[in-house]
């Protein structure tokens, strides 16, 4: 019997194995990274191991310093998690070469499925060795791993090089293996796949099928359980192949059978995951199971019921980034002051109020999850909590989740893996609450009257300035013998944090937060409180190449130096920021004339990168 286990991993994934072991009374373990010491998951855990480093390939993705760690800290078993050292076999076989209890699929298994080029061989499935204009557009796929990593999609041939070279780096970043693959690229296919779940006497469970079709950048944003709309007999189709798979590779453990199904209702294989999903609460929620405790039971070697439990309503989950969707998704870091939403809603986080956002792994804050009867209730509910969840901190995409839970495409579950390419414009707009910065600055105001006594001269108008969805904005108000006063509104009630204003007869609520002093929430509503009187702002040469986040220097076209030649739109420079790569393009047709960028250098926000002077054209 399983009494101790060790999470190789990190965040949200180990928080929540660690939830399951306290209630199954298991001892948890945890490895951090230095960037980590005082993360959540290695403050809730039993005990914690240092991982010396930052860089995933110095600490998560070492499978010899996490074993020493297991054997170190007495645990008697390891789980994987999702991503990192989750699909690596020899890690697997490690784990296991140690004595201790692997939790997860035979590496055998692993070293079949978790290559995506092994595991369409065995499906005979043939990708592309060589690609022709007439095999465009292709997708560049990173062999081992997920989560959007190592992949790009390429329309032209002259693009291809690149972006192999790209995927590679990324690839072997994010899950130390630089192996990739191409294969042809299905527009606007829907992304369905099947959880399975197999233990050592031969039973394979299907539980169900879930949508993954809304995603940014190949990874997942929005998943649901079941996958409406589907037919009954491709329904069985995927299912057959999904117990198929697991019998080809004698599998045990929580795995996951992926597939792109067209609008016609054909079914293509795409991978399958030997590992648990980042997705896996919506499945759990339908089928009224806990899928760690699973696992763990499946791993002391208990035998399943021959059947699963029966499905029950409809589940909908919601990845909270820290990310911006109307600036490219560049990830976002400094303090998560808040986070919370309703009561009644799943909330699985690696993360509580206070800490930090770094630059060194994945920008996901959260998943929110809904369960209810039906799928337009089960939309309905997550939307409404994304409406009301407390988020406090970097930018985020919490607007551009419930905006797409209410789009009708996605309403009538006409949704595709084109869904952003489509409507991301119409998604991001801002929609800040035009009374936000009143409701502030009489928050503010609150208590700091202006009269020591009574006094007949009539109150000057006081002013405030707000920096809110990046535009400047001043109101104006009043102290008076009833109280703060200002135009256009009847203020009904203030206090610190709870301002009441009547709009047009409407009576409305603000709930206020401050940070620091200078950071403000109005409910959803960010703003940064402006000095009185603004300090003169140092301001960038036109052509001025800033870095859009922190992160690391990984990359500069070769042969970039002061007076080349460059094209508007044309990559310079690579950024590396939360596991992610991302291209620096020149702004404007000219010549580089200077350049700070340095591969391996960490850089700052807003930190120059580079300088392009524009080329002047005679007329």
């Amino acid at each position: 019997m399983i009494t101790s286990v060790l999470v190789a991993n990190r965040g949200e994934i180990a928080c929540r194995v660690f939830r399951t072991c306290r209630e199954l009374g298991i001892r948890t373990v945890a490895v951090h990274s230095d960037a980590d010491e005082n993360a959540l998951h290695a403050r809730v855990a039993d005990t914690a191991v240092r991982l010396p480093g930052a860089a995933p390939a110095e600490t998560y993705l070492r499978g010899d310093l996490i074993v020493k760690a297991a054997v170190a800290a007495g645990a008697d078993a390891v789980h994987p998690g999702y991503g990192f050292l989750s699909e690596n076999a020899d890690f697997a076989r490690a784990v296991l070469d140690a004595g201790l209890v692997w939790i997860g699929p035979p590496p055998r298994a692993i070293e079949v499925m978790a290559s995506k080029t092994r595991a369409k061989k065995l499906m005979n499935i043939a990708g592309l060795s060589e690609v022709t204009e007439a095999d465009l557009p292709v997708l560049v796929k990173a062999a081992a791993g997920g989560g959007g990593r190592g992949m790009r999609v390429v329309r032209r041939l002259a693009d291809l090089d690149a972006e192999l070279a790209a995927a590679r780096a990324e690839a072997a970043s994010a899950f130390g293996d630089g192996e990739v693959f191409v294969e042809p690229y299905v527009e606007n296919g829907r992304h369905v796949e099947v959880q399975i779940l197999a233990d050592t006497h031969g039973t394979v469970w299907t539980l169900g099928t879930r949508d993954c079709s809304l995603q940014r950048r190949h990874q997942k944003v929005i998943e649901e359980a079941p996958a409406p709309g589907l037919e009954p007999g491709l329904t069985a189709e995927l299912y057959e192949m999904a117990v198929r798979a697991a019998h080809f590779t004698s599998y045990v453990g929580a795995g996951t059978v992926e597939f792109l199904v067209t609008a016609d209702g054909r079914a293509h294989f795409l991978e399958m995951n030997t590992r648990l999903q980042v997705e896996h609460p919506v499945t759990e929620a339908v089928f009224g199971i806990d899928l760690v405790a699973l696992q763990l039971r499946v791993a002391e070697g208990h035998a399943l019921d021959a059947e699963p439990p029966r499905p029950r309503g409809h589940a909908v989950e919601a990845r909270l980034y820290a990310e911006d969707p109307a600036r490219d998704w560049a990830p976002q870091t400094g303090t998560l002051h808040r986070l919370a939403v309703p009561d009644g809603v799943r909330l699985d986080t690696g993360y509580t109020d206070g800490d930090p956002i770094g630059v060194h792994y994945d920008p996901m804050l959260a998943k929110v999850v809904v369960h209810a009867p039906t799928r337009a209730e089960a939309v309905r509910a997550l939307a409404g909590a994304l409406d009301r969840a407390e988020i406090h901190g970097p930018v985020t995409n919490r607007d551009l989740l419930a905006r797409s839970l209410r789009h009708a495409e996605f309403a009538a579950a006409r949704m595709d893996t084109g869904f952003y390419d489509r409507h991301l414009t119409d998604l991001t707009p801002p929609a800040p609450d035009p009374y936000a910065p009143l409701a502030a600055a009489l928050a503010d105001a609150h208590g700091r009257s202006r009269f020591g006594g009574w006094r007949n001269l009539p109150s000057q108008p006081q002013t405030k300035r707000y920096l809110m969805a990046g535009e400047e904005h001043e109101v104006r108000y009043r102290h008076t013998r009833q109280g703060l006063t200002a135009d256009g509104v009847r203020v009904v009630h203030v206090e610190a944090r709870l301002v009441v204003l009547e709009v047009d007869g409407v009576r409305r609520k603000f709930e206020v937060a401050r940070y620091g002093g200078d950071q403000v929430y109005v409910g959803a509503t960010a703003l940064t409180a402006l000095p009185r009187f603004p300090d003169p702002t140092a301001h960038h040469a036109p052509g001025s190449l800033l870095a859009p986040m922190p992160g690391t220097v990984v990359r500069v076209v070769e042969g970039l130096a002061e007076g080349t030649a460059v094209r508007a739109g044309e990559p310079l420079i690579w950024l590396e920021a939360m596991k992610m790569q991302h291209r620096i393009t020149a702004p404007v047709t000219g010549t580089l004339t200077a350049l700070h960028a340095v591969p391996g250098r960490q850089v700052e926000v807003g930190a120059l990168l580079a300088v392009v002077q524009e080329e002047v054209q005679e007329s």
